[in-house]
């Protein structure tokens, strides 16, 4: 036969849309072409393939006009993730591996010129799309990673090291030349069973390593039970960076769906790491980041930092140093848990529901109110640099905390706080209460949910609406203070929120 077909999948947000490699021997002036929107590294596959082929002792069809068309044409690919299909694809239109055979399996993988095969980025998210494909296609990919495939339940994946290694499973048995070629090294075929591992609990840095701020603490603990951003402001060297980075220890173990999102986004970025599954990621961008960077982008479009800080942790240390662009972009996604990547020929949207940590200095130089160090800022510098931060996006974010640098003896001599694994318990016991009670966390409560969920008496009403009036908060204000004030509720395990509970919400929002 001198068509085949072969069943692959390009990469599309955090779908994989199915592309079948068409390949096609005709006699004529040799050459080989590959059409169907191929990005350059596509293009590249037709060097790789020919010497895969020709070095694994195969034959490769030289006086042949070879067409290789990647299906449906106005899909984009990229990556070296079809080598393998199209090298398959052209050893089925030449007789040397059984066509019929191939159908039912789904290939991906980049080849060397050896033959060998390279992982390729996506598998997880490749696995986690054919999860809910009803025909559930055999995957065969290379074995760096099948085992992130395979963790998808239900799935069944075939790991391969070589060429050869897949055209052995497929080589018809009246053709005993390609046989012996495609059996001479050691088989390294096998099926990988798909056991998802258990998500982890531990393996972060623990907060009994910061030494006093209560106050900072506390409010971490408040925003790990309800799902809040928190904005610490503070001088250099008070302990911002150490407490955001353990803040992800604080948060309720992961669930298997939220690791297998978790996972796919960092397979779809290249990021991902077995040893890093079940671990709510802390994704902390340098200041100089793009606005593409941060809510992702590109052709095709690829997750940023947001989503691959899905179900974690997005730290912004220096805030305001930030570009403007990249910090105004971040607006939608605090609010929705989702950034959708609009372009004139595609659209993408990826998953964003992650918990925003800031940190900055009060002033360009650190010292403002400190009473260790004089501030040597004039008051236009600290306005300029204040004013770089936004009013709506500071009104997005929940908790504003102050972090006072620590004397050294307050430092030397504090006391043990509560380890990561204790708060941690309350703050799951504060999230089981609110999921029984709305289906959901207390941040993601909107519109008539506020008013069912969070009753308040009269007393508590009045004590709102004055200082909503004298600190000049806007609605969406006044609204976020009422969720921290339910959070505040749900850690107490009190039913109703009262006047305390009021009052204590109130001091983490600036006026």
């Amino acid at each position: 036969m001198s068509l085949s077909l072969v069943q692959s999948r390009a990469l599309v947000g955090m779908g994989a849309a199915a592309v079948t490699v068409e390949v096609h021997l005709a006699n004529g002036l040799p050459s080989f072409g590959l059409v169907g929107l191929a990005e350059v590294e596509v293009k590249e596959a037709r060097e790789r393939v020919r010497c895969a082929i020709q070095n694994s002792g195969l034959e490769f069809p030289h006086n042949k006009r070879i067409t290789v068309n990647l299906a449906p044409a106005d899909l984009p690919k990229d990556s070296g993730r079809f080598d393998l299909p199209i090298a398959l694809g052209i050893l089925a239109a030449s007789g040397q591996i059984d066509a019929d055979r191939l159908a039912g399996h789904v290939f991906a993988g980049e080849l060397s010129l050896s033959g060998a095969l390279r992982p390729v980025r996506g598998a997880l998210a490749m696995s986690l799309a054919l999860h809910h494909d009803p025909a559930r296609p055999r995957q065969v990919l290379p074995a760096g990673n099948a085992q992130e495939a395979a963790l998808v339940p239900g799935t069944t994946v075939y790991q391969a090291e070589h060429l050869l290694d897949v055209v052995s499973q497929f080589v018809p048995p009246s053709d005993t030349a390609a046989a012996d070629a495609a059996q001479a090294p050691a088989t390294r075929w096998s099926r990988v069973e798909t056991a998802p591992l258990v998500p982890a609990a531990d393996g972060y840095p623990d907060l009994v390593d910061v030494k006093g701020q209560t106050g900072a603490k506390r409010a971490l603990e408040i925003a790990a039970a309800g799902g809040h951003g928190v904005l610490m402001t503070g001088p250099p060297g008070s302990g911002k960076s150490m407490l955001a980075h353990r803040f992800a220890g604080l948060l309720p173990p992961m669930t298997v769906g939220e690791s297998l999102q978790s996972a796919a986004l960092a397979s779809l970025a290249g990021r991902f790491a077995l040893e890093h599954w079940g671990r709510r990621p802390t994704c902390s961008p340098h200041h100089s980041a793009s606005a593409v960077a941060l809510v992702g982008g590109g052709s095709p479009p690829r997750p940023g930092e947001i989503s691959l800080a899905h179900h974690g942790v997005l730290f912004l240390d220096e805030l305001p140093e930030f570009p403007r662009a990249a910090l105004e972009a971040l607006r939608e996604p605090l609010e929705t848990g989702t950034i959708t990547i609009a372009r004139a020929a595609r659209r993408a949207e990826f998953p964003a529901r992650f918990q925003l940590i800031a940190a900055m200095n009060p002033c360009p130089c650190g010292y403002l109110g400190s009473p260790h160090r004089a501030c040597r800022c004039a008051p236009d510098q600290i306005a300029r640099y204040q004013g770089r931060l936004s009013g709506p996006l500071v009104d997005r974010i929940d908790l504003h905390v102050e972090v006072a640098a620590l004397p050294s003896d307050a430092l030397l001599q504090a006391a043990t706080g509560d380890t990561s694994a204790a708060v941690r318990a309350r703050v799951t016991a504060a999230r089981a209460r609110a999921t029984s009670r709305q289906g959901k966390p207390n941040q993601a409560l909107q519109g008539a949910e506020i008013d069912t969920h969070i009753a308040l008496d009269d007393t508590a009403i009045r004590f709102l609406q004055m200082a909503a009036t004298r600190l000049g908060w806007s609605a969406r204000g006044t609204h976020r203070v009422l969720k921290v004030a339910r959070t505040i509720a749900d850690l107490a395990q009190a039913d109703a929120v009262v006047v305390e509970h009021l009052a204590e919400a109130m001091q983490y929002r600036r006026a």
